[in-house]
């Protein structure tokens, strides 16, 4: 199957998306077919921040129609910020929308976690990932603003700074601590660019690879477009 990304939301994850879907086809001996399509991180803020649901989904639909013309048969957006406007895009879509948030309750479920906290956009974590998770218990930081506009700057510039990545731990560690949370969610795509694999002395879970791994096995033929866990579609 041919993967459809939506990118540039922000261009550090829209890489760690190509990296690791690269690296699980080849190591699974598939070819990988995939077209990405840049988005404007400052159309997607801007959107992001009037809560212009509609306005975005207006802008994924003209990208998804790119992807299909390019043969491309379901789509990705690469950001779960970007996801804001999910529901509204899907019957603007062309394409199958395979979502990223969809999947993350019953991972958490079938890793036994009851609790996790979120690490991401502010509207990520003030939704607790947009209402989806039925069966586990979602926190956030106390300090929600600050991690919030901490990780937009990251993201836009596509790099983390010593002092953001040691705000992004210390926040963390204070989900685990006091809020009771068993694993903490890197719930923006370019989180990993703050804890990238480091070993920080608490469970971590990057949503970005649970995502990849619905893909991948889209790409394989290990699960179809009709499957509960992939997510939405037109």
């Amino acid at each position: 199957m041919h993967i459809g990304l939506i990118g540039g939301i922000g261009p550090a994850a829209t890489i760690s998306y190509y990296q690791r879907l690269s690296a699980a086809m080849r190591s699974e001996g598939h070819p990988l077919e995939l077209t990405i399509v840049n988005a404007d991180v400052d159309t997607l803020l801007a959107n992001n921040t009037a809560g212009d649901k509609r306005a975005q989904a207006q802008v994924y639909a003209g990208l998804i129609d790119r992807l299909k013309a390019a043969g491309a048969d379901c789509a990705a957006i690469t950001s779960l910020g970007g996801h804001f406007c999910f529901e509204e895009t899907v019957p603007l879509s062309s394409l199958p929308l395979v979502s990223a948030v969809a999947p993350l309750d019953a991972f958490f479920v079938a890793k036994g976690y009851g609790t996790v906290g979120l690490l991401g956009t502010g509207v990520v974590m003030r939704t607790q990932l947009y209402g989806q998770l039925e069966r586990t218990r979602a926190v956030e930081p106390d300090d929600i603003e600050g991690v919030g506009k901490a990780y937009t700057d990251m993201a836009i510039v596509g790099a983390c700074t010593d002092t953001q990545r040691a705000f992004f731990v210390e926040e963390g560690r204070k989900l685990i601590r006091d809020q009771g949370a068993q694993a903490i969610v890197l719930a923006g795509t370019d989180q990993n660019l703050a804890f990238d694999g480091r070993d920080v002395g608490y469970e971590v879970i990057d949503a970005l690879d649970i995502h990849v791994d619905v893909l991948v096995a889209l790409a394989t033929g290990r699960a179809t477009l009709t499957d509960h866990s992939v997510g939405g579609s037109a």
